[in-house]
């Protein structure tokens, strides 16, 4: 686990200034004293590592009860090669050493070959530190009129050491290439390609390579780390706008932001030659977004003259939201790059991604005309031995357009107990929503790239009763 770090100083700052001009151009600007305030802050915070992510090696060997066979094995003995017939010989019980053994201090009482080859195992970067986040903020708000408040406000935060998935004995595309054609090894043999690091290869001058990764041998195949070496920073602009007057009660606010990572959760691995390269706009990235809370006490006995205990209680409310859509991630799971970061367990996809040219987009955010998402012409698979030119994440998929409504009739029943008569409405003008991190295929190995997948629910309604006491 990381080490105890005593120097992690977290220090917090905040500022609230209230101007009070009133004459000239600036007090007509400002609203007077105690209209308007200004409030700035800073914060610098650490945060410690879910149990959880070390959690996952709980099983792995030597002092963990798992085995995964590096190729799918028979159902009738699991420690037999489906493929190629190979036993490997019954693992378990695999006896567990004293604690504490390693190079420098060796057990020789243990036959640690009980526990080779080891696949798609996750690893605790012994080197990892804290993550830690500097966050800061700049407000300013202004009291339109008694009963109505607008605020604008910056908010932006660096992430640093986040915890990342990364290979930590991955392929050397140049030694597979070195033996990827039939003239450079010995005739009969097998080539190097695509999901073939842990192989074993005879070059044509007899030369055998042991597996093409590094810098551990082939027994140790598609490992990773969990290192704290990610990154991140958002930036946003926040206008915000309340009002309370009379019947109406509204909230509106739109967001205009954008957040960078290397990346978004620890399902995505990050390229473990150059980090860098995995940088990309986060999958949960939305770029604008507009939501407004309401509610409004129907005039009813107001209406009809009538006031009495069922005319009156009446309101509406609801939520309304247009943003955006989020990103679509791209992913080729075609290890092209030959360097075998397949999934383990904990990651779905590697860090390869697809070749882009230059063209139009044909970015397509309303798949109800039956188009695809966005121009797949553009994408190919690239050259093996290379890394695709497309960043994980570079256009947006379709957006949302929603309102929830709501219904309500409040009954009191004695002077501390009522009734909530409720009529609900979710999606209610049925309008399909096309919206998700995953609502678009970015997978150019699937028959389904560049296509909406999935959509959000239809019109929900539901009634509902509470009691109040």
């Amino acid at each position: 686990m990381a080490p105890t770090k005593y120097t992690n100083f977290a220090p917090r700052a905040g500022l609230a200034y209230s101007p009070d001009d009133q004459s000239g151009w600036l007090g007509r600007i400002l609203g007077g004293p105690g209209t308007t305030s200004v409030r700035a802050g800073y914060g610098l915070c650490y945060t410690a590592l879910e149990g959880l992510s070390a959690g996952i090696m709980s099983a792995n060997p030597p002092y963990g009860y798992d085995y995964t066979s590096l190729a799918p094995p028979l159902f009738s003995n699991p420690f037999v090669t489906a493929a190629s017939g190979q036993n490997i010989g019954q693992r378990f019980p695999e006896p567990i050493p004293a604690f504490g053994a390693s190079a420098a201090n060796p057990n020789s009482s243990v036959d640690w070959s009980q526990y080779l080859p080891i696949a798609g195992v996750p690893s605790f970067f012994h080197q990892n530190v804290p993550p830690y986040s500097a966050s800061y903020t700049l407000s300013l708000e202004r009291q339109i009129e008694p009963n109505t408040l607008l605020s604008l406000t910056y908010v932006g935060s660096q992430t640093h050491h986040l915890l990342v998935l990364t290979s930590a004995n991955p392929g050397d595309p140049a030694r597979c290439s070195s033996v990827s054609q039939t003239d450079q090894i010995m005739p009969g043999t097998a080539t190097c390609g695509p999901f073939g690091e842990g192989g074993t290869y005879v070059t044509s001058t007899g030369q055998v390579i042991q597996g093409t990764r590094g810098p551990f041998s082939s027994q140790f195949d598609a490992i990773t780390y969990q290192k704290t070496l990610g990154n991140s920073n958002y930036n946003a602009l926040d206008i915000n706008l309340r009002h309370n007057r009379g019947p109406l009660e509204l909230l509106a606010g739109y967001t205009y932001g954008k957040s960078l990572d290397l990346s978004s959760s620890l399902a995505e691995p990050v390229n473990p030659v150059d980090p860098n390269l995995s940088k990309a706009v986060s999958a949960f990235d939305m770029r604008h977004s507009f939501v407004a809370s309401y509610k409004y006490e129907l005039p009813i006995g107001h209406l009809l003259n009538r006031r009495n205990r069922l005319t009156e209680g009446w309101s509406l409310t609801g939520i309304t939201r247009f943003s955006t859509g989020f990103p679509v991630t791209l992913y080729n799971n075609n290890d092209t790059s030959l360097l075998g970061t397949i999934p383990n367990g904990i990651n779905n996809n590697g860090v390869d991604t697809p070749n882009v040219t230059l063209g139009n987009m044909e970015v397509n955010t309303n798949p109800r005309n039956g188009r695809p998402a966005f121009n797949t012409s553009l994408f190919s698979l690239p050259v093996l031995g290379q890394m695709g030119s497309a960043a994980r994440r570079l256009f947006y998929g379709p957006g949302i357009a929603n309102s929830d409504l709501a219904l309500l009739k409040s009954l009191r029943l004695t002077e501390s107990k009522s009734l909530q008569f409720r009529v609900e409405a979710f999606n209610v003008a049925n309008h399909a929503q096309f919206y998700g991190a995953a609502a678009v295929s970015g997978n150019i190995s699937s028959p389904s790239f560049g296509r909406v997948v999935s959509a959000g629910d239809p019109r929900l309604l539901q009634l509902a009763v509470k009691f109040y006491f």
